[in-house]
């Protein structure tokens, strides 16, 4: 009986020992196994960039500024009256854009309200009554829009009219020169008579060529409907 006790004894030793062996192997084994990952794991396997290939660059292209062609036409109210009896060439007047400027798209580029500077490139009263309009050219130079201003190129159409002047200097001489005519004409016919005759033919000499020739004021009017006709591209 003891033998056989001594025998179990035994055989259960060995069986505890295989168990332990098989044990160790297997935790050598997957040892060995981790030991062949790589060593960061910070990164999950498997995993990929959620960007799909990198960040987007952050200077990428914008989206351009709205244009207008060349042959646009902008409608603008003047600021103020403009005079030839004022006014000189080389002076500024201002306009206010009294619509929406669009491009082919339909996009506003320049809005209602925007001050456009315009720039008097000549401007002359009319000097005799043949001279229906006298002279008054102007050119669009600026627009501001929000505060910002930008380059404009432009011809201006605007109505304008004729406002004669108070007689002055000039006209006096005129009317002098035409008295000059009736004293030759006195001498010529004679006497006092003749003298007379010649003193009104000279006035009335002196005022026609006043009246043909009095100088007439070239006047826009505040609140005049200025045509601005684009002569080449705006950009914004």
């Amino acid at each position: 009986m003891r033998r056989m006790t001594l025998i179990s004894i035994g055989a259960l030793a060995l069986l505890a020992c295989g168990r332990g062996d098989r044990q160790d192997a297997a935790a050598d084994s997957a040892g060995r196994d981790l030991s062949m990952l790589p060593g960061d794991s910070t990164h999950p396997l498997g995993d990929r960039d959620a960007g799909g290939g990198g960040a987007k660059a952050s200077g990428s292209r914008s989206e351009t500024g709205h244009a207008l062609a060349a042959g646009t036409t902008i409608t603008a109210v003047t600021s103020s009256r403009i005079s030839s009896a004022t006014d000189k060439a080389g002076e500024s007047v201002t306009a206010r854009v009294s619509a929406d400027v669009k491009d082919g798209d339909g996009r506003v580029v320049i809005p209602a309200g925007s001050t456009v500077r315009l720039r008097i490139s000549a401007i002359h009263e009319s000097e005799n009554k043949s001279d229906e309009t006298g002279t008054l050219r102007l050119a669009a130079e600026s627009v501001e829009i929000g505060g910002q201003s930008y380059p404009l190129a432009g011809t201006v159409r605007v109505p304008r009219t004729l406002v004669g002047r108070k007689t002055n200097v000039n006209d006096v001489a005129k009317v002098g020169a035409g008295a000059g005519v009736g004293a030759v004409a006195g001498r010529v016919l004679g006497g006092s008579k003749g003298t007379v005759i010649g003193g009104v033919l000279g006035g009335a000499v002196g005022a026609q060529r006043a009246v043909e020739t009095k100088d007439r004021d070239v006047v826009v009017a505040a609140g005049s409907t200025a045509r601005i006709e684009l002569t080449s591209r705006f950009e914004r």
